[in-house]
């Protein structure tokens, strides 16, 4: 296979093909979890790209396999793998929108009691104490939104991307060779 023009090429350096993928894992290959270690490696290269420039990964072995079809097995295994992962974190990504929707909720409903207890009681008294109370309920209130809003405005960005390489690396060209 030749490089393809205008595509960023991710280079692993292994000496074996077992070392790709985790050995505790006692799965078949094309369902086993990749080593951490080589997991973080193809991920955080694959993060200094746009997501929309191709990635391709090549893998140099010292010594191929003889037992199996080290391309066919490298490639399954890690397709598989982060397409798996893509799952995972969609699913993370729809539990912090339930989360969001939940607290949202919440902080609504206490920013709500907040209002009514200084419409209803302190608004009608006169002494400094109340004023300090309206202004304590206030802020507590708002203080209730910091969460949804946090969420919403936030922290969906960074899983919303992770999904999005995880996608991009599930389809990936993969490319095994004899290192030179």
């Amino acid at each position: 296979m030749q490089p393809l023009p205008g595509v960023h090429h991710l280079e692993l350096n292994l000496h074996e093909m077992e070392q790709l993928f985790n050995t505790m894992d006692p799965s078949p290959f094309h369902e086993k979890d990749l080593d951490h270690d080589a997991e973080e490696f193809i991920v955080s290269w694959a993060q200094e790209f746009h997501l929309s420039e191709p990635v391709d990964l090549v893998i140099h072995l010292a010594k191929l396999p003889e037992s199996h079809n080290a391309q066919r097995v490298a490639e399954d295994a890690i397709h598989h793998y982060f397409a798996y992962r893509a799952r995972l974190n969609e699913l993370e990504f729809k539990r912090l929108m339930k989360q969001g929707r939940l607290s949202l909720l919440v902080g609504l409903a206490f920013l709500a009691v907040c209002f009514l207890l200084i419409e209803l009681w302190l608004a009608k008294q006169s002494s400094p104490v109340p004023s300090f109370l309206k202004e304590g309920l206030l802020i507590a209130g708002w203080v209730a939104m910091w969460k949804p809003l946090e969420i919403y405005l936030y922290d969906w960005w960074p899983l919303r991307r992770r999904g999005q390489i995880f996608e991009k690396l599930s389809r990936m060209p993969v490319e095994v060779r004899k290192r030179a």
